[in-house]
């Protein structure tokens, strides 16, 4: 064999090594690209145990334990005071329990621990409360209807022994995406959706809105009611609660100004639904748990964060301009946002301020008073839609800005109303 022979001989061999380990690598010992289902008892809740089968989804669920501020400074995980950067809500919600204690949210692992802790519980507090904070919510529902709710929240709790976690979200047995509040599930029923038949894509945003929606607690019940029958933009809503639902009227009344006032929640999947991401079919669990790679295994994030916390895997997927110029479009527009949501606040504090002043004149006119407080309760409402939120706007930041220009105007009109009340413009 010459010396050409050989070496084509050598090369051959190596080839042949090369391409048999490719074929061993891709075929025969190929990692799993998704997980091995492992069935789980009906009423195991203990995230633990899901995580003995589903270690890498455990792993990042428990990364919620983690606090940290945001990315842009809005939000976070930090458990700070949101009357620090909004002095207003001293005014705006006094008589409220929020007026004491109103702090930024938590991840879902302190869901339990912070009801225990919240100044705004008391001996008198409902279990109503206790609806979105664990999935023992199925078992109370499953036991007597919505009679939980209007149990004692302190019994409630020491029967809670673990906080939001996987059970909320999958079946156990087959790890389907499921919804247990009832609340929701009632909400969209109205609508004419049933959501046991809703498609995988719109369970991963479902999953997400049984909990971070507007609500009110049905007066008598306790019952936890969806305000959705006429739409889902603050202005339906608002136009919703005017009829009183189920004699619902106010969550409180203003001590100072007698507004009757409505207290907005975390009306996330509100945003979301009339906003660009889910009018393109991007679910809430594209952002907020994107997939994720690990040893050539792929399974969705449970570390529910800002997506600013992993751009490439929650934004590059859909956007090609940059990491850079994402969390730079991301911080204007939460900027904006914050700067007309403080500013909507203090007009509507002032105009608390005036309305009383005026209410203290015993000659004002009492049907402009009502007028006021009319404009009042909206102003408030419009504001507080936006900054009981969680994005910043970012979830529909073009709804938002509006929200919030409408919720100036109305404060304007109300102290306007409360002066012509009196018959001066010195108030």
């Amino acid at each position: 064999m010459n010396r050409a022979q050989k070496f084509l001989a050598v090369f051959l061999g190596m080839m042949i090594v090369f391409f048999g380990v490719i074929v061993v690598r891709v075929w025969a010992v190929k990692p799993p690209s998704t997980m091995k289902l492992s069935p789980l008892a009906a009423g195991e809740y203990d995230p633990a145990v899901w995580g003995k089968a589903y270690p890498l989804e455990y792993a990042s669920y428990q990364k919620n334990l983690e606090m940290a501020v945001s990315p842009t400074g809005y939000g976070g995980s930090v458990k700070v005071q949101k009357a620090d950067m909004q002095p207003e809500i001293y005014t705006n919600f006094k008589g409220n329990p929020f007026s004491k204690d109103y702090t930024e949210d938590r991840g879902h692992l302190y869901a339990i621990e912070d009801l225990k802790e919240s100044k705004r519980i008391g001996p008198t507090s409902k279990g109503a409360c206790i609806t979105c904070k664990t999935p023992y919510v199925e078992q109370f529902y499953k036991e007597s209807g919505w009679g939980f709710a209007n149990q004692p929240l302190t019994e409630l709790l020491d029967k809670s022994k673990h906080p939001v976690s996987c059970a909320n979200c999958h079946d156990p047995e087959t790890m389907n995406l499921r919804v247990i509040n009832p609340a929701f599930i009632e909400a969209m029923g109205r609508q004419g959706i049933d959501v046991n038949k809703a498609s995988r894509e719109e369970m991963r945003s479902y999953v997400c809105g049984q909990c971070h929606s507007e609500y009110y607690f049905e007066p008598g019940t306790s019952r936890v009611v969806f305000p959705w029958d006429q739409g889902t933009t603050p202005q339906q809503m608002y136009q919703y609660y005017a009829a009183k639902p189920n004699g619902f009227q106010q969550d409180f009344i203003h001590p100072d100004s007698k507004t009757p006032i409505l207290k907005a929640q975390h009306a996330d999947f509100e945003e979301w639904q009339n906003g660009v991401h889910a009018k393109f079919g991007v679910s809430c669990a594209d952002c907020h748990m994107p997939y994720i790679r690990e040893n050539g295994q792929k399974y969705s994030s449970h570390w529910m964060t800002s997506p600013l916390k992993n751009l490439d895997a929650s934004c590059m997927p859909c956007h090609r301009d940059g990491t850079d110029q994402l969390y730079n479009q991301v911080k204007a527009t939460q900027d904006n946002v914050w700067q007309l949501q403080h500013t909507a606040g203090l007009n509507v504090a002032k105009a608390h301020e005036i309305i009383t002043k005026a209410g203290n004149i015993p000659n004002a006119n009492q049907t402009q008073l009502t007028n006021a407080r009319e404009l009042l309760r909206q102003a408030q409402w419009y504001w507080d839609y936006v900054a009981a939120s969680n994005s910043m706007g970012f979830h529909n930041s073009v709804q938002e800005l509006h929200t919030l220009g409408q919720s100036i105007d109305l404060s304007h009109r109300a102290i306007d109303a409360a002066n012509q009340a009196v018959g001066s413009n010195q108030l």
